[in-house]
């Protein structure tokens, strides 16, 4: 299988491994990391393309991007989406019901997304849907074993509408409780003070996925405090409340747990260690890639072509 992965030059999140993993994971793989404008106009980019040479196209591009492209899109064969912001098609933000929206209208297209629950809607929708989470890169994060010094921490950005819930509950719990609210530089600054951290709190309130950032902190060793995504996520992830995560719904439910932990440290060691090893064997790109791969492998559907005057219209699937 010959892929064509077109990704950003430039994320928030690195994601340089991931690539080359999937690259590593098929039998041939083109990696083309696209600027803005590059993104903002794929038909000038894919002029000098051979499109039909690629078993498969994926596209793992700025969402608003894509959007603003539909009609190009629909004339791309074999077009697969890489996603991880999906789940903001289900909650209250600017991107609410625009996936939906976006995938209706391109109903061949496979869809790769980091929510079990979002792809189970999506399913439900009719789009040709397929779960594998996100992951990091088990290269750079690990458990150092140094001294934790941070008892309890957030490391990440609180701005994004998409963050509201997050932001909310992060500041009630810090009226209550000693936590730190902080962002460090990418690299080995973030992954050195996650190492020093006891118990980080990962509040994707609301989100209905979990985010890169809980992987992270367990393959780092931390005692992982999450907002609970429902008993579906916690299920296809493998997450065990009080065995290799603690999760809460609520912010009494977090600091009961959190007393509960405290006065049990034996118990906070066995869940950072058993997140850790389900991190390292789940969750790192080595893991992750080959989902991927495998996602792709599977037949796609084919557009059903009409022609009317002359012109070819793309009207379903088959």
């Amino acid at each position: 299988m010959k892929i064509l992965l077109l990704v950003q030059d430039e994320q928030r999140v690195i994601l340089d491994k991931l690539y080359l993993a999937i690259a590593a994971a098929v039998e041939a793989c083109e990696i083309r990391r696209l600027d803005s404008a590059q993104q903002a106009n794929l038909r000038r980019y894919f002029r000098d393309i051979d499109v039909h040479s690629y078993d498969r196209i994926v596209l793992f591009l700025r969402f608003k991007k894509e959007i603003r492209q539909r009609r190009f899109l629909r004339t791309l064969p074999n077009l697969v989406f890489l996603e991880h912001d999906a789940y903001q098609n289900y909650i209250p933000c600017k991107y609410q019901g625009t996936f939906s929206r976006h995938y209706a209208a391109l109903p061949w297209v496979r869809v790769i997304s980091s929510g079990s629950e979002v792809v189970r809607r999506l399913c439900a929708e009719g789009v040709d849907a397929v779960f594998v989470p996100k992951g990091y890169d088990q290269q750079a994060m690990s458990n150092l074993g140094q001294p934790r010094d941070i008892e309890m921490a957030f490391l990440g950005s609180i701005k994004s509408q998409a963050y509201e819930g997050r932001r909310a509950f992060l500041e009630a719990l810090r009226e209550h409780e000693n936590l730190l609210i902080t962002r460090t530089a990418s690299g080995d600054e973030y992954v050195r003070t996650l190492n020093r951290i006891r118990f980080f709190v990962s509040a994707d309130v609301g989100m209905g996925e979990y985010m890169i950032k809980n992987f992270e902190a367990m393959a780092c060793g931390c005692v992982l405090l999450a907002s609970n995504q429902g008993a579906s996520e916690n299920a296809a992830l493998g997450f065990v409340d009080m065995k290799n995560v603690v999760l809460y719904r609520s912010l009494a439910e977090c600091q009961n747990k959190l007393r509960q932990l405290r006065a049990d440290p034996c118990l906070a060691n066995d869940i950072a260690q058993a997140g850790c090893s389900l991190a390292r064997a789940s969750f790192g790109y080595d893991s992750i890639a080959p989902r991927i791969a495998e996602a792709l492998r599977p037949p796609l559907r084919q557009p059903v072509i009409r022609r009317v005057l002359g012109i070819a219209w793309s009207v379903g699937w088959q």
